[in-house]
């Protein structure tokens, strides 16, 4: 690990190197799974499938090579860096021609940076993938508590990560930049738009986390809304458990979840089989790799404790955060609409985002669900290109 200055903060750059005793402890503790019986009824009605899952561990731990995972992650350029105390890790990959766009993009749950990775190549070298528009410096950390991310012993909110975001952002020396993300990272991205928008070109969503304003003084809402409202409602009522339970006695589950890389997989995988727009095949909007190294990189960091606790942080039983009338981002917004999702959550019109953003771009996309980036990373890189384009048109000083 060696110690740099990137911009004008001190970081450590540093490789992935997970030690061979942790690989072989993983493979032991998967050939010791105790499988319960399958459940009655259709698969995965219950949960997920057993069949699947047997499966899938088996190639966890015969045949997935993190090693060759390993080395492709290390491609990338990681730092480490503390930040108010907390040390934070990212992926600082700068444009390969000319000067780029600053840009960071938060991931989130139950997921990691590496859901990013596939914008770097298309939006730092946009050129060499025939995407017009600009290039890009991508900044795309770890949460707290996140792989090589820590989580402090304190509550931590979106509104908390947000600042670190920002002082992460000034301490590499760029003055204006843009921001985005999605599920946790789209109310983080959202928070420095609220909080502090002055070094913000724009801001870039491909979900949307935060519920807006819709108390006394705020317009009707219309039939759509209505609409979307009711179908949200409804995936509650049979998607919402795992909130919950994370948003309550987060503890408890992280013992069960810390313990056992066959539970760790199955509360993953579901997600996003679910979430994604898969059909209910999975592997047929990520592979089988993917899928692993993020599972993997949840089980050698023992960060599922940590990241569930988010939900709880955020008090999201409690439907906060709440937003008041005043509450309006006044950052210019695009939002990718990636609403195909296998067991979908509902389409929210424009207006329910213009509720609280300042939408100057909306894409409703042919395909693709939770996991945009992930799934279809040159949709979001080719409308990210467009957004910003269209936002630093008179030229910008980074």
């Amino acid at each position: 690990m060696t110690r740099q200055r990137t911009g004008g903060l001190a970081a450590e750059r540093f490789a992935i190197a997970v030690d061979e005793r942790e690989l072989l402890d993983l493979k032991g503790r998967i050939n010791a799974t105790r499988w319960p019986p399958a459940a009655p009824g259709d698969p995965w009605e219950q949960g997920t499938d057993l069949g699947y899952l047997r499966e899938l561990l088996r190639y966890w731990a015969e045949e997935f090579d993190w090693r060759a995972q390993e080395l492709e992650l290390n491609g990338f350029e990681h730092y480490r860096a503390e930040i108010e105390g907390v040390r934070i890790h990212f992926v600082h990959e700068r444009a390969r021609r000319g000067e780029g766009i600053p840009l960071i993009l938060t991931h989130g749950w139950p997921s990691s940076f590496v859901e990013y990775l596939p914008l770097v190549p298309l939006l730092t070298d946009p050129v060499a993938h025939g995407i017009d528009g600009p290039a890009f410096d991508l900044v795309i950390p770890s949460l707290p508590g996140y792989s090589f991310s820590e989580r402090p012993s304190r509550r931590v909110t979106y509104r908390d990560v947000a600042g670190l975001w920002h002082k992460l952002m000034r301490g590499l020396r760029y003055e204006r930049y843009g921001t985005g993300g999605s599920d946790f990272g789209s109310g983080v991205a959202t928070f420095m738009a609220l909080d502090d928008p002055q070094p913000l070109l724009g801001l870039y969503l491909t979900n949307l986390e935060l519920s807006p304003y819709t108390g006394p003084g705020s317009r009707a809402l219309s039939a759509a809304e209505q609409a979307y409202l009711a179908q949200a409602e409804q995936w509650d009522a049979t998607e919402r458990g795992y909130t919950a339970i994370q948003s309550t006695k987060p503890q408890t589950l992280a013992y069960a979840l810390n313990d056992s890389p066959t539970g760790l997989a199955a509360w993953i995988v579901e997600k996003w089989r679910a979430w994604s727009d898969s059909g209910g095949e999975l592997e047929s909007r990520v592979s089988r790799d993917f899928l692993l190294t993020i599972v993997t990189l949840f089980w050698v960091t023992q960060t599922m404790p940590t990241s569930i606790r988010d939900y709880f942080d955020n008090r999201r039983w409690q439907g906060e955060p709440r937003l008041g009338p005043d509450d309006l981002v006044h950052v210019p917004t695009g939002v990718a609409h990636f609403p195909h999702m296998f067991v979908p959550e509902g389409e929210a019109p424009r207006e329910w985002a213009e509720r609280l953003y300042d939408v100057v771009r909306w894409t409703p996309m042919p395909r693709g669900g939770h996991f945009a980036a992930a799934e279809e990373p040159e949709l979001v890189a080719r409308d990210i290109a467009s957004f910003f384009a269209e936002q630093t048109r008179g030229g910008v000083s980074v």
